[in-house]
């Protein structure tokens, strides 16, 4: 009986217990979003986000460009195009023109409130499942379990995934630039067939997050290449040329971004978005907020237990730690931003992963119980916090 070649054999997806559980998990956040989104006015920044966003996907001339009525965008571009491309295709679906008054533009800005704040929660949605399928992989189905029922009853993803903002967008592009560049470093190890497609994704991940932030951009590229240092042993020859690739890449889906325009382009390294600093604010802010208290109380147990605990410290568990705990601690001093945001789902993957030892233990019931008590605790502080969100 002939037999397929492993090489032709294609690898299914399985729909089976682990992904419905993460599915339905997935489902939950994305019904806070959906009930947050209905009860909440839309703001001066969802009108701005939406007229601004309209104006760079219909190539303005350079004298009515949105540097000039929508004042100089510091982060980037991504956010304000993803909001404002569900009223653009509106607009040519309806045959409209591009110039309405104000009255016009806030009406047809409230007829499609969802469709605005559709491509935020997608993108809250899709950092989560790649934080579940990350914590999967390395810690099992508990581990991947834990961290994502922790992200998705956290009242910042939610606040982030129904608003117009590049803060969950930076999060979502470095979050997979920096697990991307790890799976390149074992692609590395093995057959050149496998380097292209992963090297090809980590190209468009970067430009993803430069067009986010570029703060987010420069620091995946710093933490690229020492992950890459870490682990593609014998292989670090390569990481230079590598690196002029992802660059240049990621620089020009930037300069892609800003409509190839040199001024806009230049802007972003003109202006002060690149600066950054360190302080304790961002980390007492987010500790000292109640909402967030079961998950500060389990991250700080995590930290004793890798401390203390020798099995708990490998590199599954301190990648996350040595990236979310400098971005809790960075604030970006030229423009408003959110890092705090962007270290969550990494701190949360570092919880997940050493709670996920601990559940092996003979110590397990203790385990289980407790990370019971936090997930249900984080789950109804959270939903408790849903109106507040709204409003």
């Amino acid at each position: 009986m002939a037999t397929t070649h492993p090489r032709h054999r294609l690898r299914k997806f399985r729909f089976e217990r682990p992904q419905k559980i993460a599915a339905t998990l997935l489902l939950l956040l994305l019904g806070q979003c959906l009930w947050v989104s209905a009860q909440r006015p839309l703001s001066e920044t969802d009108y701005q986000f939406a007229r601004c966003g309209r104006e760079i996907w219909e190539h303005p001339t350079p004298l009515a460009g949105y540097f000039t009525t929508c004042g100089n965008i510091h982060d980037g571009t991504l956010a304000w195009r993803a909001a404002g491309l569900p009223l653009t295709l509106e607009r040519i679906a309806a045959g409209q023109a591009s110039t309405t008054s104000t009255w016009e533009m806030r009406h047809e800005v409230g007829a499609i409130r969802f469709l605005l704040r559709l491509p935020f929660m997608l993108a809250g949605l899709a950092l989560g499942a790649s934080l579940w399928w990350v914590t999967r992989r390395l810690f099992g189905n508990e581990g991947g379990y834990i961290s994502l029922a922790i992200y998705c009853f956290m009242p910042a993803v939610v606040r982030a995934s129904t608003s117009p903002n590049n803060e969950i967008l930076a999060a979502f592009g470095l979050f997979s630039v920096i697990y991307t560049a790890i799976g390149v470093s074992h692609a590395l190890q093995g057959p050149r067939s496998k380097w292209r497609p992963r090297i090809v994704l980590l190209t468009i991940a970067l430009g993803f997050t430069a067009a986010a932030h570029i703060v987010a951009f420069l620091l995946a590229l710093l933490f690229t290449v020492a992950f890459m240092a870490w682990v593609a042993e014998g292989r670090r020859a390569y990481i230079p040329t590598l690196l002029i690739v992802w660059v240049l890449g990621g620089l020009f889906l930037l300069f892609a971004s800003y409509d190839f325009r040199p001024d806009a382009f230049s802007y972003v390294f003109r202006s002060a978005a690149g600066r950054m600093w360190i302080s304790l604010d961002p980390a007492k802010w987010f500790f000292s907020d109640p909402a967030n208290s079961p998950f500060s109380i389990a991250l700080a147990g995590a930290l004793v237990l890798y401390a203390a605990v020798r099995r708990s410290r490998y590199f599954g568990n301190t990648t996350p730690l040595l990236v979310g705990a400098p971005l809790l601690l960075l604030v970006t001093t030229g423009v408003a931003s959110e890092p705090w945001l962007w270290a969550l789902p990494f701190l949360i993957a570092f919880t997940g992963g050493v709670y996920a030892d601990a559940l092996e233990t003979r110590q397990r019931r203790v385990f289980l119980v407790a990370t019971g008590v936090v997930v249900a605790s984080q789950a109804l502080l959270c939903l408790a916090s849903l109106p507040g969100i709204a409003s």
